[in-house]
């Protein structure tokens, strides 16, 4: 028998019990494929991490859902580092920025890793800006699918599907309103979405909770394993782009940062911090993340 450290972290929060869950497990290189799927399905969280190698400036891993291989997550990549970080396996000087790569089995990624005034670990991914498409037909029974009639949608902006490491279909609401009457039919968002190609159903809309948030957003993915996230790192890319796109957040000067406020109607309540970069106008890196909090640890024994 065989035994692995793993923790468990809240991620995009900086307290225990909000944020998104996600699990990392330690030394995972002799784990082959069958026995993370069944230890993803057995820990139950959103995102498993498992830790295949840490090189001086990279960090190999794989992240899988409870039913897939996930080919990035977010709030799994902000539990990673953050993880990695406090338990001494990475170093970060009190002042230093510092920027590893991430080499999952398909893709990689960089991962900007800095403290925050308070001392907490702070955790920002790169994410390639996706490609829009128009929105799949049948948005109208989409919204039948979340129990709302088409009243419910902005009638200002257009449902779009945003194409990346994952592919959403963005829908803007009216406001909170519309947000908290969302009674969703998740057996029929799973048919939906795989007659579609889309992965996660964002939902969106431009009053907050929060005076400081600039969106409200929430994020149904039962095709990639979870019915509801309360805080999506890659979502919320997305998301930052599709407001950039229309306009409806304007960039003065080099850098716009973003706060989106997710998992208030699950009573897991996160804030997603979204930093975009630009040169001559265009877009040079879009980065998302935040801080995560520990809740447990424990032995994994195989």
């Amino acid at each position: 028998m065989t035994s692995h450290h793993f923790a468990l972290y809240d991620a995009f929060s900086a307290v225990a019990f909000g944020g998104s869950q996600a699990a990392v497990i330690e030394n995972a290189a002799t784990i082959d494929t069958q026995r993370r799927h069944k230890i993803a399905r057995e820990i139950g969280m959103p995102a498993t991490a498992f830790i295949d190698g840490i090189g001086s400036d990279w960090v190999q891993a794989q992240f899988m859902s409870t039913v897939m291989e996930l080919p990035m997550c977010g709030h799994g990549t902000i539990c990673l580092f953050t993880h990695l970080l406090a338990s001494g396996r990475l170093s970060l000087d009190e002042c230093e920025s510092r920027n590893l790569n991430l080499r999952l089995q398909k893709t990689s990624a960089t991962v900007e890793l800095s403290r925050r005034d308070d001392g907490r670990y702070r955790v920002m991914l790169d994410i390639e800006p996706p490609s829009f498409v128009a929105s799949p037909p049948h948005i109208g029974r989409l919204l039948s699918l979340l129990g709302l009639d088409a009243g419910a949608l902005d009638g200002a902006l257009p449902a779009e599907t945003a194409r990346g490491d994952f592919i959403h279909l963005v829908v803007p609401l009216t406001g909170l309103a519309a947000m908290r009457a969302i009674k969703p039919d998740f057996a029929g968002m799973v048919e939906f979405c795989t007659e579609n190609d889309i992965e996660t159903i964002a939902v969106f809309c431009r009053e907050v909770e929060n005076p400081d948030n600039t969106i409200h957003v929430r994020d149904f993915c039962p095709a990639v394993g979870v019915s509801e996230s309360a805080a999506a790192g890659t979502t919320n890319a997305a998301l930052t782009s599709y407001l950039l796109r229309h306009e409806l957040v304007l960039a003065d000067g080099e850098q716009v940062k973003l706060c989106a406020e997710q998992g208030l109607e699950l009573g897991r309540p996160s804030q997603i911090q979204s930093v975009v970069s630009f040169t001559g106008g265009g877009i040079t890196r879009l980065q998302v993340g935040g801080v995560a909090t520990k809740v447990f640890a424990g032995q994994v024994y195989l």
